[in-house]
């Protein structure tokens, strides 16, 4: 089966699939606190996991990456009640300088297709 790329930009592809296997780049929302953002991240998810072929019960693993651990708790409880019990990803969370200085969070996931 051959790779495929979706939305490519020139330095990127917001999704790519290869063997039943989608991997989204990082996604990142720009409005608000990191209540509002992480809300808006986990949108953005599952509208391109449903887009090419999977959904939040299928993700395989999510990468957290957040401008200050100050905002670990309050991140988790958007999380905590959007993840299913029984469908937890494999999840690291690690602070990280971010591409703009108004982004306080950003999620990597790897997901099953449907």
């Amino acid at each position: 089966m051959a790779i495929q790329r979706y939305e490519g930009t020139g330095r990127m592809s917001r999704a790519v699939v290869n063997n039943g296997t989608i991997y989204l780049c990082g996604q990142t929302c720009a409005e608000g606190d990191i209540i509002e953002q992480t809300k808006g991240v986990l949108a953005k998810i599952e509208e391109l996991l449903e887009k090419y072929g999977s959904d939040k019960r299928h993700m395989l693993s999510v990468t957290i990456y957040l401008r200050d651990m100050k905002d670990f708790e309050a991140m988790n409880s958007v999380w905590d009640a959007w993840v299913e019990a029984g469908h937890e990803p494999a999840r690291a969370c690690v602070e990280a300088r971010l591409a703009r200085e108004h982004l306080l969070v950003e999620m990597s996931v790897t997901a099953a297709e449907k």
